[in-house]
């Protein structure tokens, strides 16, 4: 069951309330003092879900590109700076 975010239109207040997707909408403020009418907000849908037994191995960069790639990397690098003459 999904979480739905409600906003009152009276009261500003947010909330989030876990509901089944057949239920109906919520239609006031559920604050004692309020009773506004409320507008359910726009969700950014669900989370990303990992199902299975795994991923394969195929999946994933070898590892003679990983170490070509370290290489590159290590001789990309800018050298260190020589150290800066003293004045007199």
């Amino acid at each position: 069951m999904p979480n739905y975010d409600y906003k009152c239109h009276k009261c500003d207040h947010v909330f989030e309330v876990f509901q089944s997707m057949n239920d109906d909408k919520l239609t006031d403020c559920p604050l004692e003092d309020c009773d506004g009418p409320i507008k359910r907000l726009l969700g950014t849908g669900a989370g990303l879900i990992f199902k299975g037994t795994g991923f394969y191995q195929t999946d994933y960069r070898s590892d003679s590109y990983k170490s070509g790639e370290k290489k590159e990397a290590e001789s990309s690098r800018p050298k260190a700076d020589p150290k800066p003459e003293k004045k007199a």
